[in-house]
């Protein structure tokens, strides 16, 4: 009783409670203060730098894959192996230091030189038009129509096979499909090339001109239905005008939006990044080479 009539007594007393409240007040400052941390110290400030990080272009061109497909693996998941791959990649890598591949595309002329046991001088030149690429890998190939008295002539090559001795490009052109299979079926004028044709050069810096070029084919029969096929190198004045009604095409116009079907077709880009920067440094140093090859013939001819 005594020391509840005593506390009674002190908190009826109003000199304790400014010491309380002081008290209080003072142990929450330091308390809120030690939790906000100070002001960090400013460092230099550094100026923006025109060459960003983000703004930098990629260490791999983007025309390695249009330059290079025969470097990539087939799409087939089914059929792939990393290993078997890597050891394809190495022997296309060291063919590639013995013979200069140069870059074309379907539509290109081209003029190969092949060893031929069977030939009198032991040696092969053909000369042609590039009418399909198809392959990956090792066995990437290539084919080359020409005619030659009246006879038209169609031969395949293996990129990487050892007789090829050499690979020029005679005119580099690209063409508005990817094969011209249907040259078959057109004038001979479209597939005959000389066989001592002198190589056309273009600025290194300049893109590789498209063809816009279409072909009339000759009266039937033909070898394809190619109706059904939609080329664009094919002139719409060689069919009938009935001819394309109610005709079901081979190739379906809603496949270029199917976006499952493209990514089982193809290699991602990112996987194609990797393999190109895997072999980056050699690929630079053989169109180093290349380059300074093509100088020095370009002045000879001046």
């Amino acid at each position: 009783m005594v020391s509840l009539a005593l506390s009674r007594h002190m908190f009826r007393d109003v000199s304790y409670l400014p010491c309380l409240t002081k008290l209080t007040v003072s142990e929450s400052n330091v308390r809120c203060m030690s939790a906000v941390p100070g002001p960090k110290p400013e460092g230099p400030k550094t100026e923006p730098n025109s060459q960003n990080t983000d703004d930098r272009k990629p260490l791999i061109p983007d025309r390695y894959r249009f330059k290079y497909p025969d470097l990539l693996p087939l799409p087939k998941m089914e059929w792939r192996n990393a290993i078997r791959e890597k050891l394809e990649r190495r022997d296309q890598m060291a063919r590639r230091s013995q013979i200069d591949i140069p870059e074309f595309y379907v539509g290109s002329v081209l003029a190969v030189y092949q060893n031929n046991r069977h030939a009198a001088d032991k040696k092969q030149k053909f000369v042609g038009i590039c009418t399909q690429r198809d392959g990956y890998g090792l066995r990437a190939n290539f084919v080359l129509r020409n005619v030659i008295d009246h006879i038209g002539m169609e031969i395949r090559y293996l990129l990487y096979d050892p007789t090829i001795e050499k690979i020029e490009v005679l005119r580099l052109e690209k063409r508005l499909d990817e094969n011209l299979l249907y040259l078959k079926d057109a004038p001979p004028e479209h597939s005959t090339f000389p066989l001592d044709m002198e190589p056309e050069f273009i600025a290194e810096d300049e893109p590789v001109p498209i063809n816009p070029v279409q072909v009339k084919l000759k009266p039937k029969p033909w070898r394809m239905k190619w109706e059904k096929w939609g080329m664009k190198g094919i002139a719409p004045d060689s069919f009938f005008p009935g001819q394309l009604k109610g005709k079901i095409p081979l190739v379906k116009p809603w496949d270029e939006m199917d976006l499952m079907k493209q990514y089982r077709q193809t290699i991602p880009e990112e996987e194609q990044q990797e393999i190109y920067a895997e072999l980056y440094t050699e690929l630079h140093q053989q169109d180093a080479s290349r380059k300074r090859t093509r100088r020095k013939d370009s002045k000879k001819k001046k």
